[in-house]
């Protein structure tokens, strides 16, 4: 039986906190962790999205290509978002053996500093490859921040809370997600009038100076405000506290991951995160390009066909809160491996009624939702992964094995990207959704921990 009270030295799992029945009771301290850990992924989906929202008319500028179709802008973009995806595994590797050593709340203030620093440096970028730099060093903070903050939250926060607080957490996810694209909008908008601003002010020695999107990576730089209250007003959690002191210098290395019980832990854990997601990050870089050219074939004009691409990619953020919900009470009545396999289920359903058969852009709209719905599965991650691991290896487990996934994402991103048939990304999104299958099978065999779901097997 692997309940998380039947058999803890298995997996690490130390005390909880004291459990509170009812929002009231719980303390100041456990509300400051879970507003910290809520807005630093708030920022974390902010700082990730900007990129990817602007991918192809900023390369194109960089370039200097014609066009948003020309195949160097869909290569160059696709290695920036590979180097994004590799940056966020080492990230999660670094920042989680950082979280362990120092403290969950002082590694949360270097994760967003650095994202934050490094997107807005983005804006003053004047090459593909300079910008493929500052998104590799963003990414780094960005994949640190997912296993600190996870774990902060599982050390703090009671069980029986920790379903809907990972769902409240990936939500926050979502929010900065549609932040990223209202500020896309409103600088978008803004956009000329600054232009010819600064076309009267600029020296001739600048050259042709286009805002747009570069303004964009500014925003990217909000999230820094909240650093000095983090680190003011987060205290370190108790049960790190009390490891640290009991072990003193003892403490255990990146190697523990692959010793004993908590191998087999750890290499389920990396199948199902490198398979979910580079699944889940092809269908979000290359289907906004799939409708865009369904859209081009449709004949549709160039402000209407972006507007319906953004419109599109609201609709699947909008949907995934939902999806984050159900994601929760699932792992509620079935623990959270089964929940997990069942999303990942719906997750290839969906990816296969979409892309399975030719569809026109409406067609594509009705289907594209179900996809964002199953994502919910990702939010099950955040309180599932760190209890997996002892309290000094669990940010470093956390970090490492969930993001050790963009590894794979970033090779994913990029093949089924640049070996698609040109104008077409269906095939490329279609093979993809497979993946999901080995993310089945190896949820189903990982230790079923749900906090309500006592000595399920």
């Amino acid at each position: 039986m692997h309940g998380p009270d039947a058999d803890p030295p298995a997996t690490g799992e130390t005390p909880s906190p004291p459990e509170a029945r009812h929002l009231r009771e719980i303390s100041p301290s456990q509300w400051r962790s879970g507003i910290a850990a809520w807005l630093g992924w708030l920022f974390d989906g902010l700082d990730m999205h900007l990129y990817t929202i602007v991918a192809a008319p900023f390369v194109m500028q960089l370039l200097d290509a014609a066009s948003t179709s020309d195949a160097a802008v869909k290569e160059r973009s696709s290695w920036i978002q590979a180097a994004f995806l590799v940056g966020w595994a080492l990230g999660g590797g670094f920042f989680g053996r950082l979280g362990d050593r120092l403290g969950r709340s002082r590694a949360l203030c270097l994760t967003i500093l650095t994202y934050a620093a490094f997107t807005g440096f983005s804006c003053f970028v004047t090459s593909w490859w300079q910008l493929l730099i500052c998104r590799f060093l963003a990414a780094l903070g960005i994949g640190g921040e997912w296993a600190v903050g996870s774990t902060l939250l599982s050390e703090t926060w009671p069980r029986r809370w920790r379903p809907w607080i990972a769902a409240v957490l990936q939500t926050a996810v979502n929010i900065g997600v549609l932040a990223a694209c209202v500020a896309v909008f409103a600088i978008a908008a803004a956009a000329p009038a600054v232009q010819s601003w600064l076309e009267a002010l600029r020296p001739a020695s600048w050259g042709d100076v286009r805002v747009y999107p570069r303004l964009v990576f500014l925003v990217g730089l909000l999230p820094a405000i909240i650093v000095y209250w983090i680190r003011r007003r987060v205290p370190e959690p108790e049960e790190w506290c009390a490891a640290k002191n009991a072990v003193h210098a003892a403490q255990p290395g990146i190697r523990g991951l692959f010793h004993g019980p908590t191998r087999r832990t750890t290499l389920l854990t990396i199948v199902v995160c490198a398979t979910s997601l580079t699944a889940w990050w092809a269908f979000m870089f290359w289907n906004q390009q799939h409708l865009r050219n369904l859209l081009v074939a449709a004949g549709w004009e160039e402000t209407a066909r972006e507007q319906m691409v953004s419109a599109a990619f609201f609709l699947v953020i909008g949907v995934s809160v939902l999806g984050n919900f159900f994601a929760g009470w699932l792992s509620k009545c079935l623990g959270y491996r089964r929940a997990i396999a069942l999303m990942c289920l719906g997750s290839l359903l969906a990816m296969l009624g979409t892309f399975g058969v030719p569809r026109d852009h409406a067609s594509l709209l009705f289907w594209i939702p179900w996809i964002g719905f199953f994502s919910g599965v990702f939010g099950l991650f955040t309180m599932y992964l760190p209890p997996l691991f002892p309290t000094l290896l669990r940010t470093t487990g956390a970090g490492f094995c969930y993001n050790i996934g963009r590894i794979a994402a970033a090779f994913g991103t990029v093949f089924f990207g640049l070996f698609a048939k040109v104008g077409d990304f269906r095939l490329a999104l279609l093979y993809c959704s497979f993946l999901l299958v080995p993310a089945i099978l190896a949820a189903w065999h990982m230790p079923d921990h749900g906090p309500e779901h006592q000595g399920t097997p």
